[in-house]
């Protein structure tokens, strides 16, 4: 079965297909089929996934998938949450990992915040088409706490900052087979593993 994925995110892409092959999906870029990308204007995880969802199902006439993540750090107030892939620029920086990584940085220093408690965050969404009355909703959470300074070259975006304590590392110091294991994502995507089974009867 094919699903459009409403991201073009090669590493997130990557990632998701891992966690799915199992089920018989493949997983195609909203991009790769001409899509432009949906609007993002909810301030929820979930709502901002489903409207991802229902647009590149819309445009495609497939079902489709869509993931909304980032991190929630407690000391900023649930911050950068729905707004983390593009941080930086509320404080008029470019969009980019490295200057979401520093004004985060930035914010915490100002407030004097010592390995602020905080996590990452994932919804999955997945409709049948545009109109599916029944969307299947899963959600993943994982917890760390934010480091002082970058520490590891692996994953993206905010994983050289998240620090996990069970494992004394960084998320960008652990392997990419750990990391679909234990992510906030491959939580998410076992639930919604579940789902694909019990009400689309896939696998």
């Amino acid at each position: 079965m094919k699903l459009v994925l409403a991201s073009n995110n090669a590493k997130k892409l990557a990632e998701l297909q891992a966690l799915f092959a199992p089920l018989g999906l493949e997983l195609v870029t909203q991009g790769s089929l001409g899509i432009a990308e949906a609007e993002e204007p909810y301030q929820t995880f979930v709502e901002n996934a489903l409207a991802k969802a229902r647009h590149a199902a819309r445009c495609s006439g497939l079902p489709a998938l869509a993931d909304d993540s980032g991190l929630a750090v407690d000391a900023l107030g649930g911050m950068p949450g729905v707004l983390s892939a593009r941080y930086a620029t509320l404080f008029g920086q470019p969009k980019s990992d490295a200057d979401n990584n520093r004004v985060l940085l930035e914010q915490l220093q100002q407030r004097g915040a010592v390995l602020p408690r905080a996590r990452f965050v994932c919804a999955l969404a997945a409709v049948r088409s545009a109109d599916d009355p029944e969307p299947l909703i899963a959600m993943g959470r994982w917890e760390g706490q934010i480091l002082g300074a970058p520490q590891g070259e692996a994953g993206f975006g905010y994983d050289p900052l998240m620090f996990i304590p069970a494992l004394q590392q960084s998320v960008a110091q652990l392997g990419a087979e750990q990391k679909n294991r234990l992510s906030h994502r491959a939580l998410a995507a076992v639930s919604l593993q579940q789902q694909f089974k019990e009400v689309w009867q896939l696998g």
